[in-house]
């Protein structure tokens, strides 16, 4: 079989994906200087390139994955996985790495160097995690793994975005519109024009026309492209990894979550249908945080969330890889500027929400019916760890912290704050649990559930999950509740129930076998 490098529906992929990615570089070019006040020169120059690299290098890897399966398999609608700057550690690494160290010494550089110091560490925890995550990949229930995924998708990915959307609705809301009927439709375009090119053109349109957009904005932007090309920093890094005992508390539970993240996508592309070898995938990820911090990137990239909607959009191999040199191209000539000055951001974020829309429907439609509510149980810590954020964000801006006004005065205003930041912590690994042992419970498998949660009270004791940081005892009276938990299990196990039969159309939950298959 001849496999085109290049096909129509990579043209719609390549402007939804490098939208979403063009998104995320923006919203983190601003963070590096409106947050951490870094030097232009830097975040253009050094960051910028250092993430460029990782990004081509990952979406080549990830092209040459695709196309590997596709000739094994000998079918051309393989999707390749997408890549990009990982959202969630975007805004730990700036506000909970890098901003307490510029708050405290008004030094932008050594929130620089302990942020690359911190995504080193990262990769390395994500490397490891290569040979453990396969494992339980293959025995957590897909309910379970795609729940948490939903959860991400519908808070990080989906809120942001949607109250970027509401607050320009008159922008956004078109975009959204052609967004939706050209990608969950048959409808067309006329001469089958690419639905996220011209989304996106609209939108910039009537933003402009509207008056959202200024000429001078963009003229001052145009006078910063500049190319550079990165090269190593690695006195950087090692002046961050001196003091790198409190980068542990945050970088091995968000480690950990890398990998339980890399394994929920990869669970999510073998549902649709392409099947890759979750170590192949870790290792990318791993080396990326890697190569990124020792060019100077705080940043660690990851496969990213919505690999069905690529699909569904018509995507195969060659969106990934054009992608990444595109990005990269933009990265090395500091044309983000000028990108943000041109396009309305209310233009580029529909996309963001159209994929958290679409993960969060792919947990509900390809788990059994029956595991439903394991579903569920596996959105609501990453929703509490988005609730306790926003929380946090707006006590913040008023100057105040939720210690400094007391846990009664919140419970007071209907603010269950301490409960939710408890469940919220380490909300992926959290959820993975929690859904895997409500999953468990329903088909009456009660060994499997007390196993997993077993592992819920060894992982708060250590304080990977509902816990602040990493340390021992970290909270006592969660890990006395699955301790409880895991006795409860043990003693229905006893009793031998029949497991729960399955229903005539159930899809069998093979897919995580597919781990030991190398893609």
């Amino acid at each position: 079989m001849k496999l085109p490098y290049w096909v129509r529906g990579d043209t719609n992929a390549f402007f939804g994906f490098g939208v979403n990615v063009l998104v995320n570089v923006l919203t983190l070019t601003g963070l590096c200087l409106g947050v951490i006040k870094m030097p232009a020169g830097d975040v253009f120059g050094v960051v910028l390139p250092a993430l460029g690299i990782a990004l081509v290098a990952g979406n080549i890897y990830y092209t040459f994955l695709a196309r590997r399966l596709a000739a094994r398999e000998n079918r051309a609608d393989v999707t390749a996985m997408p890549y990009g700057p990982s959202v969630p550690h975007m805004f730990i690494v700036i506000f909970v790495i890098m901003l307490p160290i510029y708050l405290a010494t008004k030094d932008p550089i050594a929130a620089w160097t302990a942020g690359i110091a911190w995504a080193f560490i990262i990769g390395v925890i994500v490397l490891i995690g290569a040979f453990v995550g396969p494992y339980i990949r293959k025995y957590a229930p897909r309910a379970a793994l795609l729940g948490t995924l939903a959860g991400i998708s519908i808070t990080f990915i989906s809120m942001n975005p949607a109250g970027t959307m509401w607050s320009a609705a008159w922008i956004a809301l078109p975009v959204f519109g052609l967004l939706l009927i050209g990608l969950l439709t048959d409808v067309k375009l006329p001469f089958n024009l690419p639905i996220g090119l011209v989304a996106l053109l609209a939108g910039t349109a009537i933003g402009w026309i509207g008056g959202a957009m200024s000429v001078p904005d963009v003229t001052a932007a145009a006078k910063d492209i500049a190319f550079a090309f990165p090269h190593l920093k690695v006195g950087l890094l090692i002046d961050g990894l001196r003091d790198m005992a409190p980068l542990l508390a945050t970088a091995i539970p968000l480690g950990v979550y890398n990998f339980t993240e890399a394994m929920t996508n990869v669970e999510s592309a073998a549902t649709a249908g392409d099947r890759y070898n979750l170590r192949s995938v870790l290792l990318a990820d791993g080396a990326g945080a890697v190569i990124g911090s020792c060019l100077g990137s705080p940043f660690p990239p990851a496969v990213y969330v919505g690999h069905p909607g690529w699909k569904a959009a018509g995507g195969r191999t060659g969106y990934s890889m054009a992608t990444g040199v595109v990005i990269a191209l933009l990265c090395f000539f500091g044309l983000f500027g000028l990108l943000g000055a041109i396009f309305p951001t209310a233009a580029i974020v529909p996309i963001l929400l159209y994929i958290g829309l679409l993960i969060g429907a792919q947990a509900f439609q390809a788990t059994p019916r029956a595991h439903a509510a394991a579903v569920v149980a596996a959105l609501i810590p990453n929703i509490a760890q988005w609730a306790t954020g926003q929380m946090d964000n707006a006590l913040a801006a008023a100057g105040t912290t939720a210690t400094q006004v007391g846990s009664e005065a919140l419970a007071g205003a209907g603010l269950v704050y301490d409960g939710l930041r408890t469940l919220g912590q380490g909300a992926i690994l959290a959820g993975l649990v929690l859904g895997a042992i409500v999953a468990f419970i329903i088909d009456k498998r009660f060994w499997h559930a007390a196993v997993f949660s077993g592992a819920g009270a060894v992982l708060t004791f250590v304080g990977l999950i509902h816990a602040p940081k990493v340390q021992w005892n970290a909270d006592g009276q969660v890990t006395l509740g699955y301790l409880f938990l895991t006795v409860v299990c043990v003693l229905f196990a006893l009793t031998r129930p029949a497991p729960r039969v399955p229903e005539p159309d159930e899809e069998t939950e093979d897919a995580p076998e597919a781990a030991s298959v190398p893609a």
